[in-house]
C-alpha cells in the first residue's frame, strides 16, 4: 500500500511513517518546511513539500499521485490562535479529502480528537474552537465518497507505547501514547471492517491488533 501522511513531521506522522515503512509499505509525507525532510528520509518515508493552508485540491492531488489512501495527521499544534484551528485542523482536513478523491487514494483515516464537535467555533476559549474545528472537519469526511475511518484519541503523551489500548464507540475518558496512535492508524489502514467507523481510542488491556479487529463494521463496509 501507498499511504500519503499529512502533516508528515507530527510526533504521531513520524511514528506511523516508521511503522509503515517497516511494515513493507510506501509513504509520502507531506510537509510544509524543507528543513523537515531529513527527518522524513530518517523513517523510511519520501518528503513532500505541501502547505494544506495554501494549496489546492488539484496540487494535493498530485503529491497523493498513485497512493491508495490518505491519513490526517496534520494540526495547528498547541500554542497557535483560533484561527488556524480552522484553517489546519479544519479545512487541512477537508482539503486533504478533496483532493484523496481526486488521486483516487480512497481510503482516509483521520486522527481527530475525543470531543470533536462539542465545542463552539465562536467560542473566546481556543480549545472550544479546536473541538468545533475538529467536529466540522469529520462531518465533512463522513460526508464525502471516500472510505474514511475517524480515529478520536484522548490526551496524547509521550510515553512509551504498550501496545495495548481500549478502542470503541464510546470508551470514557483516558490518555494515551501517540505511539499507540500510530499503532492503531497502521492497523486500521489494513483493516476494512473499520471503513466508515468512527472510534475513540485510550489506553486499555486489549493488543491493539485484536481492538482494531473488534471494532463494529460500518454500513456497507
Amino acid at each position: 500500500m501507498k499511504v500519503a501522511i499529512a502533516g508528515g513531521h507530527g510526533k504521531i506522522a513520524l511514528l506511523l511513517s516508521s511503522l509503515l515503512t517497516s511494515e513493507g509499505h510506501e509513504v509520502v509525507s507531506l510537509i510544509r518546511r524543507p528543513e523537515h525532510a531529513d527527518d522524513i528520509r530518517a523513517t523510511g518515508a519520501v518528503p513532500v513539500l505541501l502547505d494544506l493552508e495554501s494549496a489546492t485540491a488539484t496540487q494535493v492531488a498530485e503529491a497523493l499521485s498513485g497512493c491508495d489512501a490518505a491519513v490526517f495527521a496534520a494540526g495547528a499544534g498547541p500554542g497557535s490562535g483560533a484561527a488556524r484551528k480552522l484553517t489546519v485542523d479544519r479545512d487541512g482536513a477537508i482539503l486533504l479529502a478533496a483532493g484523496a478523491q481526486l488521486a483516487g487514494a480512497f481510503r482516509y483515516v483521520m486522527i481527530s480528537s475525543m470531543g470533536a464537535g462539542r465545542g463552539d467555533v465562536d467560542s473566546d476559549d481556543v480549545f472550544q474552537v479546536y473541538l468545533a474545528a475538529k467536529g466540522e472537519a469529520d462531518d465533512a469526511v463522513r460526508e464525502s465518497g471516500l472510505d474514511w475511518t475517524i480515529v478520536r484519541p484522548g490526551a496524547l503523551t509521550d510515553e512509551p507505547g504498550t501496545g495495548k489500548v481500549e478502542l470503541g464507540e464510546d470508551v470514557g475518558r483516558g490518555s494515551v501514547p501517540r505511539a499507540d496512535v500510530a499503532a492503531v492508524v497502521a492497523a486500521v489502514l489494513s483493516e476494512p471492517l473499520t471503513v466508515r467507523t468512527t472510534v475513540e481510542l485510550i489506553s486499555g488491556d486489549v493488543p491493539v491488533a485484536a481492538a482494531v479487529r473488534s471494532v463494529e463494521p460500518g454500513p456497507l463496509a
